[in-house]
C-alpha cells in the first residue's frame, strides 16, 4: 500500500497558506470566523448600530457636557470635581477589572450574549435619565447618589462593550472584521454627533447668536440659568440608548445556549478563568498585546478625559464652546473609524495600531504646543490682537490651529480603537472569544487610574497643564514600543 502525501505536508508555510485559502473559502461560503454561519446584512448592521446607541453616553456625559458640568457647577469646585470625576472613574475601574472577564468566560458557558447586554441597557438607562436630577451646588439628588450612579453605568457600560465585541467574530465574515469593528465606532461617534447637533440649536445657542436657525430661546423651556442645557444630557442618552438597542436583540443572531443553570454556567467560567489564567505561557503573544495596550489604552483614555479640561483651562472654554467643539471632534472621529477599518483591512491590526498610535503622539505634542500667547512653542501671539470674526466661539488664531489639531486626534484616537478590538479578534481563540474579550476589557481597565494619576502629578510638580497633559504621550510610547513584539497570529486553545 502507497501512501499518499498531500503537497505542501510537513511544510508550515504551506501549511499556513491552505489554512488561509479555506478560511478564505468559508469565508466566501458566508462563514465567521468561528466557522459558524456570518450573519445577514441586517444583522451585521444592526450589530454596529448597537454603537450608535450607546457611544453617544461617552460624548455627552463622560467627555463634553456632563462631567464639567459636575465638576465645576454640582461640586461647585473645579478642582475638587475634577478630583472626585478621576476617583468615580477609578471605582467603576475596580469593578471592571475584577468582574469583567469571569462575565465573559460565564457568557461563554452559557453562549447566549443578547440577555446580557439587555440586562445592563435596563440597569444603564434609569441611571442616566436621573442624572436630569443633578442640580447646581450639589441640590437635587446630591453629589454622592450622582457620583454613585455614575459608577453604575460605567460599569454597565463595559460589561455592555465586553459582549458586544465578542459577538464580532461570529457576526462578520473573516475579511469584514476589521470593517465592521471600524463601521461601528464611525456609527457610535455619528450617533453623538447627532445629538450635539441638536443640543446645540435647542438648547445652547439660543439667545447666543441671531441665526434664521437657531430658535429665540431654548426648546421644551430649557433654562439654561438653572443649567438644564447641560443636565439634559442624561436623559436624552438614555433614551437614545433604549431605542439604538432594540435592532441589535431583534436582528442580529446570538450564539445557541449550552442549556446550563446559571449556577453551573458561573462555576464552569469561573473554572475557565482560572484555566486561562494558569495557561497564560501558552498565550504569550495574547499576553503581550494585552500588556501594551494596557498602556497605550491608558495613554487614549487620558486624552479623552483631560483634552477638553486642558482646552479649556488653556483658552477658558465654556460650554457653549465645547459643544462644538465636541460635535466637531465626533464628526471627523467618524473618519476615524472609517480610517481604522481600511488601515486594518489594508495593512493588518498591528501596522495599523503602530500607525495610529504613532500619529496621536504626534499630534499631542502639537497641541501642547499651543496657548493664547504662543503657537508650535515658537511663534509669539498676542492675546490682545483683535479677534477673527465676531462669532462667541474661536475667534483667536491660536484656537483655531489648536481646533485643527485637535481633529486629527480624534482621528488617530478612535481609529486606534477600532484597531486594538479588531486586533484581539484576530488573536484569540475563536473557542475562548468572550472570555478573551473580558480580559481585554481588564487590560483596558486594570491601570485605568494611571493616566489621570500621571497627568495629575506631572501637573502638580510642574505647576503646568501643558506638561501634564503631554506626560500621556509616555504611555503611548510604552505601548508602541510592547506592539513590536506582538506577532498577528490567532493563538490556539490550550490542552
Amino acid at each position: 500500500m502507497v501512501e499518499t502525501v498531500e503537497p505542501g505536508a510537513g511544510d508550515p508555510a504551506a501549511a499556513g497558506e491552505k489554512r488561509r485559502r479555506r478560511a478564505v473559502e468559508r469565508s466566501e461560503a458566508g462563514f465567521s470566523a468561528t466557522g459558524a454561519k456570518a450573519a445577514d446584512t441586517k444583522g451585521q448592521i444592526s450589530w454596529a448600530l448597537f454603537e450608535w446607541g450607546r457611544n453617544p453616553y461617552v460624548i455627552l456625559i463622560t467627555i463634553y457636557i456632563f462631567s464639567p458640568y459636575f465638576s465645576n457647577v454640582v461640586v461647585g469646585d473645579p478642582v475638587r470635581g475634577q478630583a472626585l470625576w478621576g476617583d468615580i472613574n477609578a471605582a467603576a475601574g475596580v469593578v471592571i477589572a475584577i468582574l469583567a472577564p469571569f462575565l465573559g468566560a460565564v457568557a461563554d458557558s452559557v453562549g447566549r450574549r443578547k440577555p446580557w447586554i439587555a440586562g445592563f441597557v435596563l440597569v444603564m438607562v434609569p441611571c442616566m435619565a436621573a442624572l436630569w436630577f443633578a442640580m447646581p451646588g450639589g441640590t437635587g439628588l446630591g453629589v454622592p447618589l450622582v457620583a454613585a450612579m455614575v459608577v453604575v453605568v460605567a460599569i454597565a457600560f463595559a460589561f455592555t462593550e465586553v459582549f458586544h465585541n465578542s459577538m464580532l467574530p461570529a457576526v462578520a465574515p473573516h475579511e469584514r472584521i476589521g470593517f465592521l469593528s471600524g463601521l461601528g465606532l464611525a456609527l457610535g461617534n455619528a450617533g453623538a454627533v447627532l445629538l450635539l447637533i441638536f443640543m446645540l440649536i435647542a438648547f445652547m445657542l439660543p439667545g447666543q447668536v441671531s441665526w434664521p436657525f437657531v430658535p429665540a430661546e431654548p426648546l421644551f423651556g430649557i433654562d439654561q440659568a438653572t443649567h438644564e442645557n447641560s443636565r439634559i444630557s442624561g436623559p436624552l442618552a438614555a433614551a437614545w440608548l433604549f431605542v439604538f438597542t432594540l435592532p441589535l436583540l431583534l436582528f442580529t443572531p446570538d450564539a445557541a445556549g449550552q442549556g446550563l443553570p446559571i449556577r453551573r454556567a458561573v462555576a464552569q467560567g469561573l473554572g475557565r478563568v482560572w484555566r486561562t489564567v494558569l495557561s497564560l505561557k501558552h498565550y504569550r503573544n495574547v499576553a503581550a498585546y494585552l500588556i501594551a495596550r494596557m498602556f497605550y489604552n491608558d495613554g487614549l483614555t487620558a486624552v479623552l478625559i483631560f483634552g477638553g479640561v486642558y482646552a479649556a483651562g488653556i483658552f477658558q472654554w465654556q460650554a457653549l464652546e465645547l459643544t462644538i467643539y465636541g460635535i466637531l471632534l465626533s464628526i471627523f472621529a467618524v473618519l476615524g473609524g472609517v480610517l481604522g477599518g481600511w488601515l486594518d483591512d489594508t495593512f493588518g491590526s498591528k501596522s495599523a495600531i503602530m500607525i495610529t498610535i504613532g500619529c496621536t503622539s504626534l499630534t499631542i505634542l502639537i497641541g501642547v504646543s499651543i496657548t493664547p500667547s504662543e503657537i508650535f512653542f515658537v511663534i509669539p501671539h498676542d492675546p490682545a490682537a483683535p479677534k477673527l470674526w465676531g462669532l462667541p466661539f474661536f475667534n483667536t488664531l491660536p484656537e483655531l490651529v489648536y481646533l485643527l489639531n485637535a481633529l486629527f486626534i480624534a482621528i488617530f484616537v478612535t481609529a486606534s480603537y477600532a484597531n486594538s478590538r479588531t486586533m484581539l479578534a484576530r488573536l484569540a481563540p475563536t473557542e475562548k472569544m468572550t472570555e478573551f474579550f473580558g480580559l481585554y476589557a481588564l487590560s483596558g481597565t486594570a491601570t485605568a487610574f494611571l493616566g489621570p494619576l500621571l497627568v495629575g502629578n506631572v501637573t502638580e510638580v510642574w505647576q503646568s497643564q501643558r506638561a501634564g497633559f503631554g506626560s500621556v504621550i509616555l504611555l503611548l510610547l510604552i505601548g508602541f514600543v510592547g506592539i513590536l513584539f506582538v506577532r498577528e497570529e490567532r493563538a490556539k486553545v490550550a490542552d
